[in-house]
């Protein structure tokens, strides 16, 4: 798994898209208390006399009044109150943006099939995940490929959710891709065809020594079927061990991730968040299911929501080792709430904590055994942390 440290340096944006993927993790309901009843009385009384006046002020004065598109003013004035949390989470979706949120949550869209993320720091969009078989593998695409342009226009300051706007769209249509890559940022332009696609986000196969490798690149609605296929099969193989990769995944769904570790784990608890006024709410396991044989769980600095949510669970209840970096320390929750006109809010409304009570938010989860990515400039297929994860399997089994 490479890593290009140059542009993925910094802390991962809250959330990565699939073309569009934006991990939300699901909670439990939320009710406006009464900061923001005097809030919403600011806002009738005092701010609307002051956006009248900003508005004939425009309509009076403004050079280029022919060009203004009311509807616009009135999106950028949600998205602007909501930015102004200084909340990275939370964010105002218009009904454009909304659309494309409910598809890719679903875990299929119309696109190329590839993962994007946005580093934070840099604004810079990499292309962290290629999906096999998919419009973006039969183009050339690769993973670590810096995005540049689409469609010919330079797409440096833009946010995740204008470009995978761009790159998505009606099934059988071309769009074009330019992208730098390698060490030398070559420039590198490719035509790909939009075509229906469901997410991969899970991959699996046997190593040697039937040890199990299932590698999960993000949370949808998708991955619990996928995930379970992936052990089952496994099992079937004559798996001995296993190794789960979160490396690099951005998080979730909530409720996918605590189908997944209910697999795993005895009864108990696999989560619980609490909200501003210390509700807790708490996600259970039964006793079903029970991972038992030797296992690790792969992580690094980009694994982040319900990735910590499940390495944290399989640490607290001793069932497998944690290794490689220290998580990115996402541990607060989204709640997506609907607006009633086809727009809607992404409002962070509580921290949740790992069965043994720990809030991981700004920390992370560290591993039991660090591992740095090393990479090997004459074998790319080399990957120095799948290889102490698989040794680590090996030594339990002796």
């Amino acid at each position: 798994m490479k890593e290009n440290n140059k542009f993925l340096r910094g802390a991962l944006c809250g959330a990565l898209a699939m073309f569009l993927v934006m991990c939300i993790v699901a909670a439990a309901s939320f009710g406006l208390g009464k900061n923001s009843a005097r809030n919403t009385e600011v806002v009738d009384s005092g701010i609307q006399d002051k956006l009248e006046k900003i508005d004939e002020l425009i309509k009076s004065y403004y050079l280029y009044e022919d060009e203004i598109e009311s509807d616009k003013l009135t999106e950028g004035l949600m998205t602007g109150y909501v930015d102004a949390l200084d909340d990275a989470y939370s964010v105002y979706y218009d009904e454009k943006a909304t659309a494309e949120l409910q598809e890719s949550t679903e875990g299929e869209y119309s696109g190329i099939g590839a993962v994007l993320s946005q580093d934070v720091d840099t604004n810079t969009i990499t292309l962290t995940n290629i999906y096999e078989d998919s419009p973006a593998e039969e183009a050339g695409l690769k993973e670590h490929d810096v995005l540049y342009k689409v469609n010919g226009e330079d797409i440096t300051n833009q946010s995740l959710t204008e470009v995978v706007s761009q790159i998505k769209g009606e099934e059988g249509t071309d769009v074009e891709i330019t992208v730098l890559r390698g060490e030398d940022y070559d420039e590198v332009t490719v035509t790909a065809t939009r075509r229906k696609v469901e997410a991969q986000t899970v991959t699996f196969e046997m190593k040697e020594g039937n040890i199990g490798y299932i590698r999960v690149t993000e949370f949808d609605k998708v991955t619990y079927g996928q995930y379970q296929e992936a052990l089952e099969t496994l099992e079937s193989q004559g798996m001995e061990g296993l190794v789960v990769d979160l490396r690099s995944n951005p998080g979730g769904n909530l409720s996918t991730v605590c189908d997944m570790l209910d697999l795993m784990l005895s009864e108990g608890t696999i989560v619980y968040t609490e909200d501003k006024n210390g509700r807790r709410d708490t996600q259970t396991s039964d006793d079903e299911h029970k991972f038992e044989k030797p296992l690790v769980v792969l992580v690094n600095q980009y694994s982040a929501s319900a990735s910590e949510i499940y390495a944290g669970a399989i640490q607290d209840y001793g069932i497998g080792r944690i290794i490689g970096m220290t998580t990115y320390g996402k541990g607060v929750v989204q709640q997506l709430f609907d607006l009633g006109d086809g727009t809607c809010l992404k409002l962070t409304i509580s921290e949740y904590f790992t069965p043994n009570g720990r809030s991981i938010n700004g920390i992370g989860i560290e591993p039991d055994v660090e591992v740095k990515y090393e990479a090997d400039e004459n074998d790319e297929e080399a990957d120095n942390q799948l290889e102490k994860a698989i040794e680590v399997v090996k030594d339990e089994l002796k």
